[in-house]
């Protein structure tokens, strides 16, 4: 089961990821980040420090916010990748485009 938090919208959009995002919730998931940034649009960073799991659907989902943010000017930021999930940005290259925190 994954949840998205939103849990601040001061300086910038703040949402915790938590439990799995894979093919079956990629949508939800999608759905919930881009309502919030429709209402809110700054920059948007990820608490991932309890999401233990994502596939490549999911990869594909960030993928598609980091370009819709990007269209808008503002930046998409990853924090507290746990390794098995960080991994799968590595391989695929991500992190050289996108903005990923210890």
């Amino acid at each position: 089961m994954q949840q998205v938090t939103l849990i601040s919208a001061e300086k910038e959009l703040v949402i915790a990821l938590s439990g799995e995002i894979d093919a079956a919730t990629s949508d939800d998931f999608y759905a919930q980040v881009k309502a919030a940034f429709e209402h809110d649009k700054k920059d948007v960073v990820f608490d991932c420090s309890a999401l233990t799991f994502i596939d490549s659907t999911t990869l594909g989902t960030f993928v598609k916010i980091f370009k819709r943010l990007r269209e808008e000017g503002c930046n998409m930021i990853l924090e507290h990748l746990r390794p098995n999930v960080k991994k799968l940005f590595d391989i695929c290259a991500l992190n050289t485009v996108m903005e990923i925190r210890p």
